[in-house]
């Protein structure tokens, strides 16, 4: 009981649960970067040339070492399996799948993620969480951002995002995601997409599961898959082959999005060969959606690194949800009524919980 006398705020008997280890409410969580690329986390280089060593370029091709990276993703807390989002709205030359900036050398006062994204709510036990991203409808100028920042001294202001006027007459989407914990191992997942702009925009949206690479560095670390299964009606499933989760464990997507495969893997001839990438690799998503090379995909319905491909056109004004849930075991009715339910719940409870954190007299 708390000291008043009443029943502890549920967040609050989430984190005593936590503690005592009865239930490992922490499990998963938002441990995943947004950004791993182009950083000392990922340097294993002969110079210790920590920020050249992988660059922006290199970062949608290179399986990575020592973590991942993703938009608004969460994973647990070993990382071993991570989800996150993937966009592309028709223009960009690549997939948006992680924040873009400029690293230490490249900015005029250093190193600068030139992304508009904004963490909007979050409960100690990540029962809860809320997060915004805004993406642009016009083409994200990756070249003129790091070139004009070259160009500018010390003294001169930093050249940001907005200035480039990409998301002039409001041409953006609002993209929310949030995650709620129906149990330790049951997170739902809702994404919700506005359109600001004045006229219907196409958008791709691609959630993405995926491992992380242990074994091209662990000799003896068992190569784990990802891999398509029966479905209630209503949704599409993947099922987690992992020697260290429940092998219950599954994404379900509310619908029929198209599921595409490859593997967690460096594309070798992409990077260090002729040019031409090789099929299944990490970047085979960004190869067959913005490129159309679908032969790049694998042809079957598995692999280390999965997307549920959305093509969405948005009307001015308009919005449109997506839901998923990763969960450990097989619920009959995975987005049933109580699905949109659990989400109210817990929002409340995070207020209900920050209430007896934050003051009263504290005004908005």
């Amino acid at each position: 009981m708390a000291a008043s006398g009443r029943p502890p705020a549920a967040e609050a008997q989430r984190l005593a649960e936590a503690q005592a280890r009865t239930a490992h409410w922490k499990r998963w969580g938002p441990y995943l970067a947004e950004r791993q690329w182009g950083t000392v986390r990922e340097d294993y280089s002969a110079d210790g040339m920590a920020w050249a060593y992988l660059p922006h370029d290199h970062a949608r091709s290179r399986a990575y070492r020592w973590g991942e990276d993703g938009l608004l993703g969460i994973s647990d807390n070993h990382q071993r399996l991570c989800f996150a989002l993937a966009l592309w709205n028709g223009r960009d030359p690549i997939l948006k799948e992680r924040l873009f900036g400029l690293t230490g050398p490249e900015g005029n006062h250093g190193e600068d993620v030139k992304e508009y994204y904004f963490y909007l709510d979050a409960t100690p036990t990540h029962s809860y969480m809320r997060a915004l991203y805004k993406y642009s409808q016009h083409e994200y100028p990756y070249a003129r951002l790091v070139a004009e920042n070259a160009r500018r001294g010390r003294e001169q202001p930093e050249f940001e995002l907005l200035d480039t006027g990409i998301f002039e007459d409001d041409r953006y989407f609002d993209v929310l995601v949030e995650y709620a914990k129906a149990s330790p191992n049951d997170v739902l997942v809702r994404v919700t997409v506005e359109n600001r702009g004045p006229e219907a925009a196409p958008l791709h949206v691609l959630p993405t599961l995926w491992l992380r690479n242990t074994w091209s560095w662990e000799r003896a670390a068992r190569k784990a898959r990802l891999v398509r299964n029966e479905a209630p009606a209503g949704s599409t499933v993947v099922r987690v082959e992992h020697p260290e989760l429940s092998p219950d464990f599954r994404l379900y997507a509310e619908g029929t999005p198209r599921l595409l495969f490859t593997e967690n893997e460096t594309n070798t001839r992409r990077l260090f060969g002729d040019g031409e990438p090789d099929a299944g690799r990490k970047d085979a998503f960004h190869e067959a959606v913005v490129h159309g090379r679908e032969d790049l995909l694998l042809p079957g319905e598995e692999g280390t690194k999965v997307a549920a491909q959305h093509r969405l056109t948005i009307p001015a004004g308009g919005r449109t949800i997506l839901r998923l849930r990763l969960v450990d075991g097989m619920p009959a009715a995975p987005f049933g009524p109580e699905f949109d339910h659990i989400f109210t719940e817990r929002q409340r409870e995070a207020d209900e919980f920050y209430a007896t954190v934050v003051p009263d007299r504290l005004g908005a």
